[in-house]
C-alpha cells in the first residue's frame, strides 16, 4: 500500500500538521505531490480539499486507522500545488524536513484580523434630508448641518477623514443616523504600505546600449530560454531595462516579481517602479507588520497586483500567472538562507521559473562567480551593459596606503588626501558618502599590554563596545558594563580596537564643524521607515555626508553625491574565507559606484592596509573581467565553487563532546562510502562562531568536482543520520553555498 502526507489548510498556524491517508490502487500510478485530493477529515468525515506534500510505504499509524483518499483533482492545478512541488524540490535539495521547507514557501501563513473602515452612506432622499436640515438651521445645530450638507454632496464617504476634514464629533454622526438620513457600515480593506508613493512620476527612455540587450533577452526568451545575467557598470541603468521586460510581461497579463537584497533599496526601487505602474505594484519585507505582510500576499493572489517587490522572501508570492522573476544585485550574500533548508534565491528562482514557465533575470555590476562561471559553461545568457546612462565617465579612484599614513605621523581615521577631498566637495556644496563595514561604536575590545580580547561567556565571539556604556554581544543580545580594566592582567590599556559609525560620525564633526552629517546604520533604521527617511533626508540635501555601513552602498542612485570614501576597506579579505576576496571586490566596486551618477564627474577615495591585493587594484580599476580571471585561477587551483562542489555539514548540539564524536562517526561514514575516493574530506572543526547560547557547533566539508555525487552522499549522510540513536539530540544541517 502507499501512503500520502497531506496538508488539508495551508493558511492555518500549525502548517507543519500533516496528516496521512491511504492511496486506493486504481490512485497509485496517477497521485503525485503537490496534487489536490478530496479526503474525509475530522469526526464527521466532512469532505475536504487537501495538498499531496509527501507519499510513502509506510504507515504512520495502525493500518486500520488510516483513512482513504476519496478523489484526485488532478484537473487544479492551483498555486498551493506549484509552492508545495517547489518545497519538495527544496527538502531533496538542501537537506530539510518538509515542514521546514513548507514554513519557507509559505512565509506567511498565519491568519490575520482583517482590517476594517467606516463608510458614511447617504440613505434618505434628498427631500427628505433636506427638510430635516431645516428643521435644525432653526435650532443652529450647525455641526450636523455642515455633515448633513457635505453627505448631499458626497453621497458616500470615509468616517475618520470626514470627522477631520469637517471639524464635526461622533455626536453629530449619530445625530444623522438615528435621524435615518445616513448609515454607517464597516468595510474590509486590505493594508497597503505604498500609499506614500502615489505623487511620483515616472518617464522611462533606453539608450542605444539598453536596447540592445533587452533585445537579447527577449531573443532568449524566444528560444532556450536560459536564465539570463543583466551585466552591467555602475550607473549603467540596468533597473530601466527591468522596467521594460516588467511591461512587456504586463502585456501578456503575467505577472512579476522582483528580488532586492536590502530593506534599505526598497524604497528607491520601490518608488521608481511605482512611477510607472502605479497600483500594480507591492512590496513586502521584514519591517511591514504581519497584517500588512498578510495582506500582500492576499492581494496578489487575489490578482489585485502584479508586482511584487522585496527581498528574499518576496520569491514565494503566490501569484497565479508568474511571467518573470528579477533578481538584482545577484551577488548578494543575502539572497542566501542561514536558516533550513539553507537555499540560495537565485537556484530556487530558476526553479520556479520552469515550474510556472516564466522566465528568470538575474542582474549586477558585480556578478558572483558563480553567476559568471554559468554564463562562461553556456548555461546563461550573458547581456552587457558596459558604460554609464548618458555616457558619464566612471569616477576616477585612488588608493591610500594608510601603512604609510601612520609612518607620516596621520593616526586619524581619515587620510589626509581623504581629507582634502571632503573639504573641496563641501567648498562646493556637494555630497559625500563615507562607508565602513562595521556597525556600533567599537570594534573588539582588546588589551595593549598581554593581548586579552573580552569574550561572551555564552557564544565564541568578540564583545563589542557601544557609546552608551556597555559592551554587546552581537549574536545573543549578552550585554555588560564596560570592562575598565583587563580581567587578565589588571591593565588599564583595554579598550575598543576598531573605529564604528558613530565614532566616525564624531570625528567627521570635530574635524569639519560646519557640515551637516547623517549616519544610516542598523542602529538609525530599526523603525519601520528608518531606511527611508534617512535615505529621504539625503536625497533632499538636508545633510552633507552620509555615513554608513554596507546598506548605503548597494544599488542607491544619488546624484548630487560626488565623492565616496571608502574607509578600513580590507576588512572583508580577513573573514576566513574562500570568498572573501569576491566579497572585499564587490563590497569596493559597488562602493565606488556610488560616485558622480549626476553631471558631475565623481571620485572615490579608497584605504587600505593592503594596496597590493588584487580585489582592491581590480575594484579601483572598476575591471571585472581581470578581478574574475585571477579569483577563477585560484579556485580553480584549490578545488572551490563554482570550479568544483563543496558541501558543508553542520552539526549542533550542548554537549561539546557528544557532538565531536557524531561528527567524527559522520567522517568515517563518509570514508566508506567513498569508494572511488572522489571526495576531498576537511574537517570536522570548529566554525569561525564556536558557540552560539551554549550551543556548540562542528562543521565538515566534503569537496568533489560533481556537485551531483555531492547531492547522493548527503541523502546517504541524512539515513545515516536517522536511523542512528546517537544523533537523536544532535542537530546535522546541510550547506551547499559556504
Amino acid at each position: 500500500m502507499r501512503y500520502a502526507d497531506i496538508v488539508v489548510d495551508i493558511s492555518n498556524k500549525n502548517l507543519d500538521k500533516v496528516f496521512q491517508y491511504r492511496v486506493l490502487p486504481e490512485m497509485e500510478d496517477r497521485i503525485c505531490v503537490g496534487m489536490v485530493v478530496n479526503v474525509p477529515f475530522g469526526q464527521g468525515n466532512r469532505q475536504v480539499a487537501g495538498y499531496v506534500v509527501e507519499l510513502s510505504d509506510i504507515p504512520a499509524l495502525e493500518a486500520g486507522k488510516i483513512k482513504d483518499i476519496l478523489s484526485l483533482k488532478s484537473d487544479a492545478e492551483t498555486t498551493e500545488s506549484k509552492m508545495i512541488l517547489l518545497a519538495a524540490w527544496m527538502k531533496r535539495q538542501y537537506g530539510a524536513s518538509m515542514a521546514q521547507a513548507l514554513r519557507t514557501v509559505f512565509p506567511v501563513k498565519t491568519r490575520m484580523k482583517p482590517k476594517e473602515k467606516r463608510i458614511l452612506i447617504l440613505q434618505a432622499s434628498e427631500q427628505e434630508a433636506k427638510e430635516t436640515g431645516d428643521l435644525w438651521r432653526k435650532k443652529h445645530y450647525r455641526a450636523r448641518i455642515r455633515l448633513l450638507d457635505y453627505m448631499l454632496q458626497q453621497k458616500q464617504a470615509d468616517y475618520g477623514d470626514t470627522l477631520r476634514l469637517l471639524g464635526v464629533s461622533k455626536d453629530a454622526v449619530n445625530a444623522l443616523e438615528n435621524a435615518g438620513i445616513i448609515k454607517v457600515v464597516s468595510q474590509e480593506y486590505l493594508r497597503n504600505p505604498l500609499d506614500f508613493a502615489a505623487d511620483m512620476e515616472h518617464q522611462n527612455v533606453l539608450n542605444s546600449q539598453q536596447a540592445q540587450a533587452m533585445e537579447e533577452i527577449c531573443e532568449e526568451w524566444e528560444g532556450l530560454d536560459r536564465p539570463c545575467l543583466l551585466y552591467g557598470v555602475t550607473g549603467s541603468g540596468k533597473t530601466r531595462v527591468y522596467m521594460e521586460l516588467i511591461a512587456r510581461v504586463l502585456r501578456q497579463g503575467r505577472q512579476v516579481i522582483v528580488l532586492i537584497p536590502e530593506i534599505a533599496l526598497t524604497y528607491q526601487v520601490v518608488m521608481e517602479f511605482y512611477g510607472k505602474f502605479r497600483d500594480r505594484v507591492s512590496v513586502i519585507h521584514s519591517r511591514l507588520s504581519q497584517g500588512e505582510k498578510y495582506d500582500q500576499m492576499k492581494r496578489a493572489k487575489a490578482g489585485e497586483i502584479s508586482i511584487m517587490v522585496g527581498p528574499r522572501s518576496a520569491l514565494f508570492t503566490p501569484f497565479s500567472r508568474l511571467g518573470l522573476i528579477i533578481i538584482d544585485e545577484e551577488h548578494e550574500q543575502t539572497y542566501k538562507s542561514d536558516q533550513v533548508p539553507r537555499y540560495h534565491a537565485r537556484e530556487a528562482a530558476i526553479y520556479r521559473g520552469r515550474l510556472e514557465k516564466a522566465h528568470v533575470v538575474f542582474g549586477s555590476a558585480t556578478p558572483s562567480l558563480d553567476s559568471y562561471y554559468q554564463c562562461e559553461q553556456g548555461n546563461y545568457r550573458k547581456c552587457v551593459l558596459d558604460s554609464r546612462y548618458q555616457k558619464r565617465p566612471m569616477p576616477e579612484v585612488s588608493i591610500v596606503d594608510m601603512r604609510a599614513e601612520i609612518r607620516t605621523g596621520n593616526r586619524s581615521i581619515l587620510s589626509r588626501k581623504l581629507q582634502e577631498e571632503i573639504q573641496v566637495r563641501l567648498e562646493k556644496k556637494e555630497q559625500i558618502i563615507l562607508f565602513l563595514n562595521r556597525r556600533g561604536y567599537a570594534g573588539f575590545v582588546t588589551c595593549r599590554s598581554c593581548g586579552f580580547v573580552l569574550k561572551c561567556p555564552h557564544c565564541d565571539v568578540a564583545l563589542a563596545d557601544h557609546n552608551n556604556g556597555t559592551s554587546v554581544c552581537h549574536y545573543c543580545g549578552y550585554i555588560q558594563e564596560q570592562t575598565r580594566a583587563c580581567p587578565q592582567c589588571a591593565s588599564p590599556y583595554i579598550g575598543g580596537f576598531q573605529a564604528g559609525t558613530q565614532q566616525i560620525e564624531q570625528v567627521v564633526k570635530k574635524m569639519f564643524p560646519v557640515c551637516r552629517v547623517l549616519r544610516m546604520d542598523y542602529d538609525t533604521t530599526r523603525g519601520k521607515k528608518g531606511h527611508w527617511e534617512i535615505l529621504h533626508a539625503f536625497q533632499n540635501h538636508e545633510a552633507d555626508i552620509l555615513i554608513g555601513t554596507q546598506m548605503i552602498v548597494k544599488g542607491h542612485d544619488m546624484p548630487n553625491v560626488t565623492l565616496v570614501g571608502v574607509l578600513a576597506a580590507d576588512l572583508s579579505l580577513f573573514t576566513g574565507d574562500y570568498q572573501s576576496s569576491e566579497r572585499t571586490f564587490q563590497l569596493l566596486t559597488q562602493a565606488v559606484g556610488r560616485a558622480g551618477r549626476g553631471e558631475r564627474a565623481g571620485s572615490a577615495v579608497i584605504q587600505t592596509y593592503q594596496p597590493e591585493h588584487y580585489s582592491i587594484i581590480c575594484a579601483a580599476q572598476q575591471n571585472y573581467d581581470n578581478f574574475y580571471q585571477k579569483e577563477i585561477a585560484y579556485r580553480e587551483l584549490l578545488d572551490y565553487p563554482p570550479v568544483s562542489g563543496m558541501m558543508g555539514i553542520l552539526g549542533f548540539g550542548k554537549d561539546e563532546q557528544q557532538l565531536a564524536t557524531a561528527m567524527d562517526y559522520i567522517r568515517q561514514f563518509i570514508c566508506r562510502a567513498d569508494k572511488n575516493r572522489n571526495y576531498q574530506i576537511i574537517g570536522p572543526t570548529v566554525p569561525s562562531v564556536g558557540k552560539v547560547q551554549d550551543v556548540y557547533k562542528k562543521i565538515l566539508y566534503v569537496k568533489d568536482r560533481e556537485e551531483d555525487r555531492l547531492r547522493k552522499l548527503k541523502d546517504q549522510v541524512e539515513s545515516y543520520v536517522q536511523i542512528n540513536s546517537g544523533f537523536r539530540e544532535l542537530h546535522i544541517q546541510f550547506d551547499f553555498h559556504i
